[in-house]
């Protein structure tokens, strides 16, 4: 797994030989951000019964979302995920705490993507980014860190049936502290449309199968880039940033929130799921973690890593385990009814690889760059957990 396949859990780099070093999965920002560590960027919502006046007067205090809209017996009938979902609601904001401070270093925030490749999956007009909040620009050579690129260029490596493969490293890298995740009044939908429909599994998110749980997570991470686009709505009011009426139509937080994800089915359950799912992965990824973290000089890791969360995880804590050990169990019962238990996860790993490569087609760039490192995080989670030949994951 390489470094930066790891970093992209937390936006985290792990390298193997199914992942590019570039690759980042809980960039611990990524945690925050890729791991859908994303609830607590939704906090201070207006509620649903606010004006965009009232939102701009009375901003509401950063517990509000959590103590309001995320009741756990709202969000979920599973019985299972209720206690972790719990846990969660009660340790997020310490977590997202260390992993904003954590985002700072260079090694999770600098990421060399390719923002020029072509879409292979729906035919589309070219055009560049239509707003100034869709472009982005790589940051100045000098100001690159000689060891991340040194790093990035030994990983190179990677096993064409493996779970997920990053973009080759170039001189252009990418800030993004520059460039957060948030709104840009890009419309995606012709993009999930296809995820849902064709890189997702036909069977429901409540069958007891492990295509039902990939589904989950993929899901999970859709309603991530929601909240973040909520947000991010919601912080252009606060900072009476104007909408341009001609070509914005998503200015409301209260209506997106609900449209988005209040009202999807088990939208804000499989958010959970996948936060879950990324928690043990960081978990089980935290000595390779803590060796990048010496090796780079990123001293914020260990904050990360000392958690609450992570720590209860890391502990075999069945509350924030409860997703992981579901997709475990799922996975062992796919492989023990197979003769080759190598290839029983196979459609998985296929899968999950089109779903790093179909964030081509968005043509937003700042939407594209985030894409790119969130898919490569749960890629990356996926193999830790169920990528070996018996579905119980593999070492970092």
């Amino acid at each position: 797994m390489t470094s930066r396949t790891v970093s992209s859990l937390c936006l985290s780099r792990f390298p193997d030989a199914n992942h590019r070093p570039t690759t980042p999965m809980l960039n611990l920002a990524g945690l925050a951000l890729l791991a859908l560590c994303n609830l607590p960027l939704t906090q201070g919502f207006a509620p649903p019964q606010a004006t965009r006046a009232n939102a701009l007067q009375t901003p509401r205090p950063a517990s509000w979302f959590t103590t309001t809209i995320l009741k756990s017996t709202a969000i979920s009938s599973n019985e299972d995920l209720l206690p972790g979902i719990g846990a969660i609601n009660e340790g997020n904001a310490e977590l997202f705490k260390s992993l904003e401070s954590m985002r700072d270093a260079p090694y999770f925030r600098l990421f060399s993507v390719d923002i020029l490749a072509s879409c292979e999956y729906l035919p589309q007009e070219l055009f560049e980014c239509y707003t100034e909040g869709c472009e982005i620009l790589p940051v100045d050579e000098e100001d690159i860190p000689e060891n991340i690129c040194q790093k990035d260029k030994q990983e190179t490596d990677f096993e064409l049936d493996g779970w997920g493969r990053w973009d080759m490293p170039t001189d252009d890298y990418y800030d993004i502290q520059d460039y957060q995740e948030g709104y840009t009044g890009y419309d995606g939908r012709d993009v999930w449309a296809y995820i849902h429909q064709r890189i997702c599994f036909p069977e429901d998110y409540s069958s007891n199968t492990w295509k039902g749980d990939f589904n989950k997570a993929v899901s999970g991470l859709h309603s991530m880039i929601s909240a973040q686009v909520v947000r991010g709505i919601h912080e252009r009011i606060l900072n009476n940033e104007p909408f341009d009426e001609e070509t914005e139509v998503w200015t409301d937080p209260n209506v997106e929130y609900q449209r988005r994800l209040r009202d999807q089915p088990l939208a804000m359950e499989n958010l959970y799921f996948t936060y879950m799912l990324v928690l043990s992965a960081v978990a089980k990824a935290q000595d390779r973690l803590l060796q990048e973290s010496r090796d780079f000089g990123v001293s914020e890791l260990q904050n990360v890593l000392n958690s609450q969360l992570i720590m209860a995880a890391a502990n075999n804590d069945p509350t924030t385990r409860a997703a992981s050990r579901q997709l475990q169990q799922h996975a062992s019962v796919a492989v023990a009814g197979t003769a080759d238990p190598g290839a029983a996860l196979w459609e998985g790993r296929m899968r999950v690889r089109e779903l790093i490569r179909v964030m081509n087609c968005v043509q937003c760039n700042k939407c594209r760059l985030h894409g790119k490192i969130s898919t490569m995080g749960v890629s990356t989670a996926l193999k830790l957990l169920v990528g070996g030949s018996q579905g119980q994951g593999e070492d970092p």
